[in-house]
């Protein structure tokens, strides 16, 4: 007689951890816990580009990344038959650069730097630098190209099947913007109730807080020194802007309370959702846990005693990007757009909204 399993045995080891955990953290709290989020968008992209015939297997993949999209682009190209090049940020440790290179990637990585803008930058100097070397690599672009959308449809629908019928706000960072865009748009799509709470580091040009430094910064791949392409403002409600002290908190508090050892972007979120759940009970927060906490050992759940006490802990509430202040600040964003490309806030820390499209200072 045939033996009929319990659970399904996958074909590859992205279709075992491409789906996230879902633990409930509240009444109306609920994490999705990965162990690597971007499973979902290198795995869509690289599936959508061979079908369409844009790379052919055994082409060459290459991109920049400051770790989990990496490691995801790394196993999508494991899976599919194609060679792949990783520029990789100096916050990448041994342990990452470990497994990108067993599986088969070659890595570039940036020297130490203290100053995440310029790793950013060199970064995506060194893949043109490739590109102009290598004709035949194809460059993934995870900050422009839309096709990193397509794989979070499938996430979409795990959210409609596991959360139905509830008003949904999702809290996460914006990051590249796919993560969170494309989860939205899709459940949008679906007609559901849905409002995106996005999160920014002080210093990331995304939404306006250039002008600041936040020292210790090390909340890697969350904000940007250059614009990203799939970062869609408009699909946006609610912006927070943290420090690095406010996501240790977080994260520090989720493992203490939850047991969940998350990055530094989960523990953001974790903080935001729980301030946010309390002033909005009627809704569930769906909080974007994109890795895990091991890259963050050292820096961060080592201090645990550093850490500040969440429950003592909430953002400086504003309207103009003018009044952005360190160390959280909260402001309603309201789907507007945006552009990047104009200066938004000068180095002194003060702001203001001329990067808003003329349409939206009218609305």
């Amino acid at each position: 007689m045939p033996i009929t399993l319990g659970a399904p045995v996958h074909e590859h080891i992205t279709d075992a951890i491409k789906a996230p955990d879902l633990l409930r953290l509240s009444d109306n709290v609920v994490l999705a816990r990965f162990e690597t989020l971007k499973v979902y968008a290198a795995l869509g992209a690289v599936r959508t580009l061979l079908e369409r015939g844009t790379v052919q297997p055994g082409q060459t993949l290459v991109d920049s990344s400051s770790g989990i999209y990496a490691l995801a682009l790394a196993m999508a190209c494991h899976r599919y038959g194609l060679n792949c090049h990783i520029v990789a940020s100096t916050t990448v440790d041994a342990t990452m650069r470990a497994q990108l290179e067993i599986l088969g990637a070659t890595v570039d990585q940036m020297p130490p730097s203290k100053d995440l803008r310029l790793d950013q930058e060199g970064r995506v100097r060194r893949v043109r630098q490739l590109l102009a070397e290598r004709p035949g690599l194809h460059w993934m672009r995870q900050y422009h190209d839309g096709v990193h959308y397509t794989g979070y449809r499938e996430f979409a629908d795990l959210v409609h099947r596991a959360l139905p019928g509830v008003p949904l706000t999702v809290v996460g960072a914006v990051g590249t913007g796919s993560s969170s865009g494309g989860l939205v748009e899709a459940l949008r799509g679906r007609g559901r109730d849905v409002r995106l709470l996005g999160l920014q580091p002080f210093g990331s040009v995304t939404f306006g807080s250039e002008g600041f430094s936040d020292p210790e910064a090390i909340i890697a791949g969350i904000g940007s020194s250059i614009p990203f392409d799939n970062v869609r403002h408009d699909l946006y409600d609610t912006l927070h802007w943290l420090d690095f002290r406010h996501a240790m908190a977080g994260a520090v508090g989720l493992l203490r309370e939850h047991a969940v050892f998350a990055g530094l972007s989960t523990g953001a979120a974790h903080l935001v959702a729980g301030w946010e759940a309390i002033r909005d009970p009627g809704r569930t927060h769906l909080v974007i846990g994109a890795d895990t906490g091991h890259r963050y050992t050292e820096r961060v759940f080592a201090r645990h005693h550093e850490a500040l006490d969440p429950r003592a802990l909430k953002p400086h509430q504003i309207t103009s990007l003018g009044d952005l202040a360190l160390p959280w600040s909260a402001m309603e964003w309201r789907r507007r757009r945006y552009d990047v490309r104009q200066p938004a806030v000068p180095p002194q820390g003060t702001a203001s909204l001329a990067a808003v499209t003329k349409e939206d200072q009218a609305s």
